[in-house]
């Protein structure tokens, strides 16, 4: 490939969780694709930077498109299920993860992939990003996404972008600050997390974990205030005695002199790599409290610290100046409502809590979580395709957490499910440019919503509907009824007359006992058949919509039977299916 010039339909630069979605996406359409990636594992969030414990998007209803068929082929992939964390309802190995993509991409002949290659420069002809410049070769495409970890084709083209926060003063958020306080000065960006996994060996010592020669074990002494070492641990279980450690509270954040991020002056590589020294000496910490059984894990990530994740975990990017910008306003919940507002061109939906990270801090935010299902979620919120466009530039889209929405407002777009959202939209509408002759600017979202809506191989949800599947036989009709019709979206979320069959109940676990409400959304279980399982007392959860409507209306000491899969990290049942005794 030595200083060859390459031509390609759609390129798409980044191998992360948006950048992978979107590649696959638009090779599924049949257009010619090219994706470059910096890293031999595809996914980024989800795999290479090894948060193998997702948030968000839990709910079945929003188990869609490339999301929901990810959670599918992991399903079938991971031995012994999903069910191990008290973080996330789906904790896997993250080799697993990396293969699925790998298989996707593999299956598409229409798709190139080409991995250990970073962006060195942006060609454009005026207004117009044409190609991309790497190491040996060029690039040119007709449609150019931008799906890197930092937002990196946005500085190269020099496409409108911000980094950090804003003011109070520019959206009206009430979460903004009003000033440049010493919070926004000492962390520009959300911290970002170098993963490392540790595993329990058991009776054998694990060799012992060295720290950097400037460890200082007084920044981790609070780490897990109020929690034993097995819940600290079962935050982040994975299969096989091992856990991802990716903790906020005195654990492995780092944010020192973020800026550096933006490689002014070749700075880059020195946070990375403080950021890694940071994840190790907590790890050593971890190790001196809870003792040698715990090191790090053998043979898990494809380089010499196979233990650690391939880079760091970002949680924010340069940000598109796009044409429209996502504000906190927009994933809050309406007035008496379960819901944010809907935009019209709404192409993606996320529904985690506005999560912000800055070691030492704890910045409050407008609450935007809901009780459902038994346990806490959030307020449903979606994306608009226009915070996918530049302002001004032709030939180009981002895919990733560097869409056009406010500091604020990133701290729940940022997720790891929403993103794979916006990637699959992205690629769509790149190839929808392709085949339509079109700019991304030019493109109707009609046409685009309806690709997404009846994509063959994975339809996506774009209309938050807590109780309406895709395999329903009215699913596409409502999706588009409420697009038209946004003024009779219901406030509850939940579509009218809509019937639910329950599924089978083979392959699951069968317990019989009392029911008791607590609070609201809030329930105990007392198991009172025999089973194999010690604890007599659990949570009950469900991520289906059918059963929360169900478990609210039960009155206390109900005999039920259920069927489900317990979670020991999190002491809760996860009910597929019930009756009443």
């Amino acid at each position: 490939m030595m200083n060859q010039t390459y031509t390609t339909d759609v390129l798409v630069v980044g191998g992360g969780t948006g950048g992978t979605a979107a590649a696959i996406q638009a090779a599924r359409q049949g257009v010619k694709t090219i994706l470059v990636s910096e890293f031999p594992w595809l996914g980024g969030m989800l795999t290479s930077a090894g948060v193998s414990a997702p948030d968000g998007n839990e709910l079945q209803a929003f188990q869609t498109g490339l999301w929901g068929a990810f959670l599918q082929e992991l399903q079938r992939r991971q031995p012994g299920g999903l069910d191990h964390s008290w973080v996330s309802f789906f904790s896997y190995d993250p080799r697993i993860g990396a293969e699925i993509f790998a298989d996707w991409v593999r299956e598409l002949p229409n798709l190139q992939w080409i991995s250990g290659q970073i962006p060195l420069e942006v060609l454009r002809t005026q207004d117009c990003i044409t190609g991309v410049r790497f190491a040996n070769f060029t690039i040119n495409a007709k449609i150019i996404l931008d799906g890197t970890e930092l937002g990196d084709l946005l500085a190269l083209g020099e496409v409108p972008h911000r980094w950090g926060w804003e003011l109070q003063s520019e959206w009206g958020e009430p979460s903004a600050p009003e000033t440049f306080n010493s919070l926004v000065q000492t962390y520009p960006v959300q911290a970002p997390t170098w993963v490392v996994v540790m595993q329990d060996f058991g009776d054998s010592n694990a060799p012992a974990i060295t720290p950097a020669p400037n460890y200082d074990p007084s920044q981790f002494t609070t780490a897990w205030d109020h929690y034993s070492p097995e819940k600290f641990l079962n935050y982040g279980r994975l299969p096989a005695d091992r856990f991802m450690i990716n903790w906020p509270i005195a654990g492995n954040d780092y944010c020192q002199n973020a800026n550096r991020l933006l490689d002014i002056d070749g700075k880059k590589q020195e946070f990375v790599q403080e950021c890694y020294w940071h994840s190790r000496n907590f790890a050593h910490f971890i190790q001196t409290q809870f003792g040698q059984r715990y090191g790090l894990a053998e043979n898990l990530f494809p380089h010499a610290n196979s233990a650690f994740a391939l880079h760091p975990y970002y949680r924010e990017s340069r940000r598109l100046v796009g044409l429209t910008t996502i504000s906190e306003q927009d994933i809050l919940p309406l007035a008496n409502s379960k819901t944010a507002s809907i935009f019209p061109d709404a192409i993606a939906v996320g529904n985690y809590a506005n999560d912000h990270h800055y070691p030492g801090v704890e910045f409050l935010l407008q609450s935007k979580s809901i009780r459902w299902g038994g346990r806490w979620t959030g307020t449903p919120f979606t994306i608009p395709y226009r915070a996918l466009i530049p302002t001004t530039t032709d030939g180009f889209l981002v895919c990733e957490k560097n869409i056009s929405v406010s500091h604020i407002a990133n701290g729940c777009t940022r997720l790891q499910p929403v993103v794979m959202g916006i990637g699959q939209a992205a690629g769509m509408a790149a190839s929808l440019c392709i085949l339509l002759q079109c700019q991304p600017r030019d493109l109707s979202v009609k046409i685009l919503q309806a690709a997404l809506l009846t994509d063959q191989t994975a339809p996506s949800l774009i209309v938050p509907l807590f109780n309406l599947l895709t395999h329903h036989p009215d699913w596409l009709y409502w999706q588009t009824y409420y697009l038209d019709h946004p003024e009779a979206y219901p406030d509850d979320g939940n579509c009218p007359c809509v019937s639910v069959k329950s599924d089978n109940k083979f392959d699951l676990n069968c317990f019989t006992g009392n029911f008791y409400p607590l609070d609201y959304q809030n329930y105990q279980f007392n198991i009172t058949n025999e089973t194999n399982l010690t604890t007599k007392n659990w949570q009950l959860v469900t991520l289906r919509s059918h059963i929360d409507q169900q478990l609210q209306a039960f009155p206390p000491a109900k005999m039920l039977k259920i069927w489900g899969r317990p979670n020991f990290s999190g002491n809760w049942l996860l009910i597929e299916h019930l009756e009443e005794l």
